[in-house]
């Protein structure tokens, strides 16, 4: 909020804005300026302050609103909030990093497999379904900066690269790549060594959306031109 975002959603005016790692609870934000804005809000935080969490605006007053996935471990920590409207389905989604060592990993990877599942069940009901969010994970080569050297990182490795092309087979979109397959496009840079300026990145960020989306989909982008944090927003658009 110190670095413009205000100012930035009234320029970008979208119909739904998801964050993702809100690190604040309700009362932490500045909602009267969001307000101001024309957007209803929905935050759904960790139970750990200053920790994980996720939120959604919205031009338009959702039918309905989930708060998490109905697994505690991942709903303690504020991972998944759900906006419903007449004809579509917006999640904003905070996918756990592995980067703190072999115990968070592994909760990852768990994480994953969980979220498969619930996806597969959430798309029967809500066929129309976008699922935005950071899902910490590169899916190919081209979508980080040094693939070699980062052959062992967390969000690189084979395993977490082969969920992604899983999900995406299960019957969602990569929508950004549906449009755009040219190389360093990327959504998140390390703070260290000067890697935004040298465009050092990685996408982590995706507009997966579910099959029955496809011939609704217009556009998508990657915006690295808004600097609020070490991400970047993406964009997409559909009728």
């Amino acid at each position: 909020m110190s670095k413009d975002l205000t100012g930035w959603l009234k320029a970008a005016n979208a119909d739904v804005v998801c964050f993702q790692e809100i690190k604040a609870l309700k009362t932490d934000i500045d909602t009267a300026s969001i307000e101001k804005l024309g957007y209803k809000h929905f935050w759904y935080p960790a139970q750990k302050k200053g920790y994980s969490g996720v939120g959604i605006l919205s031009k338009q007053e959702p039918l309905h609103v989930e708060y998490g996935c109905g697994i505690k471990n991942y709903d303690d920590e504020g991972r998944i909030i759900r906006a419903d409207f007449k004809d579509l389905s917006v999640i904003s989604a905070y996918f756990p990093s592995g980067t703190t060592g072999e115990e968070r990993q592994g909760f990852k990877y768990k994480f994953l497999d969980d979220f498969q599942g619930y996806a597969n069940k959430l798309v029967k009901k809500y066929p129309n379904l976008i699922i935005s969010g950071d899902y910490n994970i590169c899916h190919k080569a081209i979508d980080i900066h040094n693939p070699k050297t980062n052959a062992n990182s967390s969000g690189f490795l084979p395993e977490e690269r082969n969920w992604i092309g899983k999900f995406i087979d299960s019957g969602f979109i990569d929508t950004f790549r549906h449009f755009n397959e040219e190389p360093h496009n990327y959504s998140w840079w390390s703070y260290r060594f000067n890697s935004r300026a040298k465009n050092l990145g990685w996408r982590i960020d995706y507009h997966m959306a579910s099959k029955g989306m496809q011939k609704r989909l217009k556009r998508a982008a990657i915006l690295p031109e808004a600097r609020h944090s070490d991400h970047c927003p993406i964009l997409l658009e559909t009728t």
